[in-house]
Order: structure tokens, then C-alpha cells, then sequence
């Protein structure tokens, strides 16, 4: 694990890795593990890794536990190419997007590029203002940046603070720290290192 701070982190990519089906691998661990290093030899230069973090599925009852982790990383590539760079390594290890939400061996999410907001502000402000219901039965037609529901959620918080503490929101002004720091105690309880 490395922690970066404050100079470089208005460009850094965030990434939040999760899996909780085994896949192509032996583990889920594994399966995160492997795409690290498809990231690695993709031309990403990963700068920071979190630790591993069990955590309960989301929403609640959709399958077993994940294993989540966070990447900060470096890349002349556009956002929309590191996007599809993601989801090749996705479906190279087996996940499908049948349904939203559903039990994974592989799950990248670009989180944020530097200080981008894309497509828009107004864009951005009607995904992020979705419904956990309206969330479950739609997904944006095009990357929307920063990730919409990042501060709301324990799982992705908890290792970007191992990660980029004190990366700052373009949107919210806001850095993981203090967004991290604002989550409800329970949205925190059953996160655990491995």
C-alpha cells in the first residue's frame, strides 16, 4: 500500500476494484490480483493500491460479500479509453452485465480523472440525483465523471483513503478524507481489511 498526497492529485485516475465470484481465478483476492496486472501491462502506471477490504454486497442481499480495493493511477490515455481498457479486462475475466448489480468476478470502476467532469455539470447532477431505484433499472448511455454515487459509499471510500486521501471532488469540493469522514458509522461498520 502507498499513500500519495497532495501534489499530482489534481490528474490522478482513481479506480475502484471489486469481485465476489472466484471467476477464472481461485478467489476473488486472485481475480483482483490479475487485474492489477492487466492494468500494469495495459501502460497504466499505477502509483497507489489500497489494501483488500471485505464488504457486504451491495444492495443488500445481492450475493456474497465483495473484495474491494482502490488504484490510483497515471495515464495519457483518454478517460473514455481507460473506461474501455476496464471493461476489456472485465470480460476477460468473465463478467457479463446480464443485470444491474449482480454477483461479479470483476468489477472496475473508473472513478474520477483529475478534476474532470464529464459530459457536463447538468449531466452529472441528474445522474448523481437518481434514486436507489431509478439506479436499479437504468445506467448511463455515456461516462459520467466523477463517478455519481462515490461519496456515498463505504466500499469505495474505505480504500481510497489507503490511496488518495486528499484528492478533492471537482463537484462537491470536497477530499476522500472529508467524504469519507461524513458517512454514516453503520455504512462503515462491516467494512474489514484482509
Amino acid at each position: 500500500m502507498l499513500n500519495i498526497s497532495n501534489p499530482g492529485m489534481f490528474n490522478v485516475i482513481l479506480i475502484a476494484m471489486g469481485a465476489n465470484l472466484p471467476g477464472h481465478m481461485d478467489s476473488p483476492v486472485a481475480q483482483l490480483e490479475c487485474a492489477v496486472g492487466a492494468l500494469r501491462g495495459s501502460g497504466l502506471q499505477i502509483i497507489a493500491q489500497s489494501r483488500y477490504y471485505r464488504t457486504p454486497c451491495f444492495p443488500a442481499g445481492a450475493g456474497p460479500d465483495f473484495v474491494n480495493a482502490a488504484l490510483a493511477c497515471r495515464s495519457d490515455l483518454a478517460p473514455r479509453q481507460i473506461l474501455d481498457l476496464l471493461h476489456r479486462i472485465e470480460a476477460d475475466a468473465g463478467r457479463s452485465r446480464d443485470a444491474r448489480w449482480q454477483p461479479r468476478p470483476l468489477d472496475l470502476d473508473l472513478l474520477a480523472c483529475g478534476q474532470q467532469v464529464l459530459p457536463g455539470q447538468e449531466e452529472y447532477a441528474r445522474w448523481a440525483a437518481l434514486s436507489l431505484e431509478q439506479q436499479m433499472q437504468t445506467a448511463p448511455p455515456e461516462l459520467i465523471l466523477p463517478h455519481p454515487r462515490l461519496h456515498q459509499r463505504g466500499f469505495v471510500l474505505v480504500p481510497l483513503m489507503d490511496v488518495a486521501p486528499d484528492w478533492v471532488h471537482p463537484v462537491l469540493g470536497q477530499s476522500v478524507r472529508a467524504m469519507h469522514d461524513a458517512l454514516d458509522p453503520a455504512d462503515l461498520r462491516d467494512i474489514t481489511p484482509l
